[in-house]
């Protein structure tokens, strides 16, 4: 027994086709038989409007932070959304589970099949088990005092070691250049071995100022959380190009945001860290500080590029279609064809699950969706 689905066009996970004369089979599990002509298809087509496509995967997102959605207003800044943050964890368990649990259905609703998930707590631990969503697990760490570096590492293994029992995938990561000392960035790069990496990128100009001069705004910010910086030197560089020989070794690595990334940066990681993917997450750069990130210098540079939701705390919806009509308003040269291939098999590739995700190969299960102005999942 097979699913057959027949819709204007088909976008296989590496190109955007005419289905006039053609129709996708799955068996009744979605496990992925081939697209074939119509003639060869038999009876029970199903018609289909829109793009057909496979499933979305979500590169970067917080579902532990889904109880926030809605309390830290838009357009905040950087450093006052990290302050609002961290005030807003302590809520009742209750809270965040059904947050959890509301928001891993609206993806689900969403054709979304698999999240790169970024973790400070074992919060999500009991829903990503349900295996609903395939999830890769990015245990965040981050302290600027370098004597607690060692004590970081064994706390973060420990989270580490609970979600491989619950047969999730998740690796040791960096929360961002900013908030990591050099010492827990020695220590991190031990652990990196075969996993995927990640990290908030260049979010805010103030940011590259830090490492460059070691002046601006992020002086205050340290002052307030009483974090002494006599031991950090300035490095000359931006931020990226600060963290690079850290990162350097990562199997594969995820930028995140890159809103104040520059020529030079992507360059330098194209020449030093050729398995990176860089993450777009446009509705939360316009959430936070009203900004998009360099999406063109990215294209020019012909470096991989994969997309993200980011969490309920900074955005309005767990939704990569809506990501991808955030790009088009303000680039609606890109083609639609392009913009998918980031959404499904860039993603997958990202996240090491194009095994069995992200395109329309024969023997994948990448589930089948498809595109109009909603997204409807078929299978």
């Amino acid at each position: 027994m097979y699913l057959k689905f027949k819709a204007p066009q088909i976008f296989t996970g590496t190109e955007l086709i005419d289905g006039s004369d053609k129709v996708l089979i799955t068996d009744l599990e979605g496990v992925i038989e081939g697209v074939v002509l119509d003639a060869e298809a038999g009876e029970g087509v199903q018609m289909v409007e829109g793009i057909l496509s496979p499933g979305f995967i979500n590169s970067h997102c917080h579902l532990e932070l889904s109880h926030m959605k809605g309390m830290i207003p838009a357009k905040t800044g950087l450093q006052e959304f990290v302050k609002q943050i961290v005030s807003l964890r302590n809520v009742e368990a209750e809270q965040i589970q059904d947050a959890i649990i509301q928001a891993e259905d609206e993806m689900l609703a969403n054709g979304i099949v698999a999240v790169g998930d970024i973790c400070n707590t074992l919060d999500t631990l009991d829903q990503k088990g349900k295996k609903r969503i395939a999830y890769y697990s990015f245990i965040e760490l981050y302290d600027l005092d370098p004597t607690r570096a060692h004590d970081k590492i064994v706390k973060g293994l420990d989270m580490q070691q609970q979600f491989y029992e619950n047969c999730v995938r998740a690796s040791l990561v960096p929360h961002a250049p900013y908030s990591v000392s050099f010492n827990l960035w020695k220590l991190l790069s031990d652990h990196f071995q075969t996993h995927t990496i990640t990290m908030h990128n260049q979010e805010t100009a103030d940011e590259n100022e830090f490492f460059e001069k070691k002046t601006g705004s992020f002086l205050d910010m340290y002052v307030r959380v009483n974090v002494k910086l006599d031991f950090f030197e300035p490095t000359g560089v931006s931020s990226l190009q600060s963290m690079i020989p850290y990162l350097k070794n990562a199997y594969r690595s995820i930028l995140v945001h890159n809103s104040f990334t520059n020529e030079a940066d992507v360059k330098k990681v194209k020449q030093q860290m050729p398995n990176t993917f860089w993450c777009l997450c446009p509705n939360a750069n316009q959430y936070i500080e009203s900004t998009m990130p360099p999406i063109q210098l990215l294209r020019e540079q012909d470096v991989p590029i994969v997309l993200g939701t980011d969490s309920y705390a900074s955005n309005w919806s767990l939704n990569i279609l809506d990501e991808i009509k955030t790009i088009q308003k303000f680039h609606p040269n890109i083609p639609i064809s392009e913009m998918l291939g980031w959404a499904t098999l860039n993603g997958a590739r990202a996240l090491q699950m194009d095994k069995h995700l992200g395109s329309f190969d024969k023997g994948k299960k990448p589930a089948v969706i498809s595109i109009t102005d909603q997204v409807k999942r078929w299978v």
